[in-house]
């Protein structure tokens, strides 16, 4: 098959997870003898590339800048899509995400190549966006529902809203996870002295819909309360929220038993995941997390705010507070740092991206 993915930002990147699930989506499909192109966004700090492991890529132009990037990229990946649906060169076009989906319309309508579009979260929801992009972001996933062959959904919440409020069947395929390996602490040792057991990690995007603000104001009331040796390292970049950012910077800079390390990747991020005594998510709004996803495979104790696209992937080991409730998150921190756990030893892989690939290959095969 002739498969074309649009909506992320930039394959390889880790900046977020869109970008992780086209990546190991595209280059498991290639792998198999399917013909992968992806779209990347043409922008000046992502090195442009025209293959990445045996899948061709196109760099698209788009504009630099917060309230234009994704919705330029969107119209003109949408029209190169739209050539390439009129020569018949193409079989599938997989969109990421609702904004992407905005220009669906422009599409042919009479056409072979099927349309499927992968809702990975209600986007519209997220606090980092205002009124108007909000209200746009609602539009893009009315697009969705009616010029999509086929939905797929990444939550079982997700799936109810489409049913309940469009009366739109979707497919379920949640997110996928690689097999890990336990890394000792060298790097964060080096960078930041940190050991095994000795640090409660928040790894995630810093933006508004993550919860840190409970997060951060619940560690400080447990820090007064109890004594621990502990620190909580916060392990991210921005995602479109420079401002929130750098608001977090100054909630913490006055305070030694916060480490804020910025974006991480390769052995830096093993090691945190590998080391952590805790991994906490106190999110408001989630489509399928692929950091609890993968603390969960690292074998971490989590402790993750009780939204439904939380609890559906987290095992018995695991703790829950009601969402946005920074006294509960307080409770639970504390009790979880008195009870002294044991940590990494069931490493849970509640999906492989194997079976997320073959899934999704069933849908666009239409079976």
């Amino acid at each position: 098959m002739r498969i074309l993915m649009i909506g992320h930002k930039y394959v390889p990147s880790r900046e977020g997870g869109v970008e992780i699930v086209v990546e190991n989506l595209a280059t498991r499909m290639a792998s198999l003898g399917n013909e992968v192109l992806i779209f990347n966004r043409k922008r000046k700090d992502y090195p442009q590339i025209n293959e990445y492991k045996n899948c061709k890529v196109e760099n698209i132009f788009t504009i630099n800048k917060k309230s234009l990037d994704a919705v330029v990229y969107a119209f003109f990946a949408t029209l190169k899509a739209r050539k390439l649906i009129k020569k018949k060169q193409i079989d599938v076009v997989h969109f990421h995400a609702e904004g992407p989906c905005l220009f669906l319309n422009l599409l042919p309508k009479k056409r072979k190549t099927k349309i499927v579009v992968t809702i990975h979260g209600l986007d519209w929801q997220r606090g980092k966006w205002g009124g108007f992009a909000s209200w746009i972001l609602k539009r893009a996933e009315k697009k969705a529902v009616k010029y999509a062959d086929e939905i797929i959904v990444l939550s079982k919440n997700n799936q109810e809203y489409f049913k309940n409020k469009y009366q739109r069947k979707t497919t379920y395929i949640p997110n996928g996870v690689e097999k890990a390996y336990l890394h000792e602490a060298e790097i964060i040792k080096n960078e930041y002295n940190l050991e095994k057991d000795s640090y409660i990690l928040f790894l995630a995007r810093i933006v508004p819909e993550k919860g840190l603000d409970y997060l951060i104001e619940a560690w400080k009331k447990v820090r007064n309360e109890i004594t621990t040796n502990k620190k909580l390292v916060i392990a991210g970049g921005d995602s479109h929220s420079t401002e929130y950012y750098q608001s977090i910077i100054e909630k913490v800079k006055n305070d030694d038993s916060i480490i804020l390390t910025g974006f991480v990747e390769g052995q830096k991020l093993q090691e945190l995941y590998s080391n952590a005594y805790l991994y906490v998510l106190p999110s408001d709004i989630e489509g399928m997390p692929m950091s609890l996803l993968e603390a969960l495979s690292y074998g971490n104790v989590c402790l993750v705010s009780n939204i439904p696209e939380n609890t559906e992937v987290i095992n018995e080991n695991c703790f829950v507070f009601e969402k946005g409730n920074i006294d509960r998150l307080r409770h639970q921190l504390k009790k979880i740092i008195n009870l002294k756990i044991k940590t990494h030893e069931d490493m849970i892989i509640p999906y492989t991206w194997e079976e997320v690939t073959n899934k999704t290959l069933d849908i666009y095969r239409g079976k």
